[in-house]
């Protein structure tokens, strides 16, 4: 007696490679992202009609009380923590718009003897 073979079913192609790729690249762009810390207190920068924005590594932030931090420092420990600035490197002074030109004015002296040779006041753009 002969009976009838099944019908070969047609080989399904499997989601696994796929799946394995696409869990490499979220792994490689996680690894390589640069994730930013957070801002140490708020600060709303003055308006400016500049061309380009100001970029740079370290920030310095100026709160509108006139609270200082840096790379986790806060206020007179942020002198001690500029010597790690390049020579060619630009300080980004990220200062709320409440703080007076007179006071940053100040500030340049300290940060000059402290090796900070180039600044760059960061702006919102109108």
């Amino acid at each position: 007696m002969d009976l009838p073979r099944p019908a070969k079913r047609p080989a399904r192609e499997t989601v696994v490679p796929m799946i394995n790729v696409v869990f490499l690249l979220l792994i490689f762009f996680l690894m390589t992202a640069q994730i930013t810390p957070p801002e140490p207190f708020e600060v709303t920068p003055p308006e400016s009609r500049a061309d380009t924005p100001a970029d740079g590594q370290r920030i310095l932030y100026i709160s509108a009380t006139g609270d200082m931090a840096l790379d986790g420092l806060r206020d007179e420990a942020v002198f001690g923590g500029l010597s790690g600035l390049g020579e060619n490197e630009a300080l980004m002074i990220r200062a709320d718009r409440a703080v007076s030109a007179a006071q940053i004015a100040a500030l340049l002296p300290r940060l000059a003897a402290h090796g900070v040779r180039r600044v760059k006041l960061v702006s919102s753009l109108r």
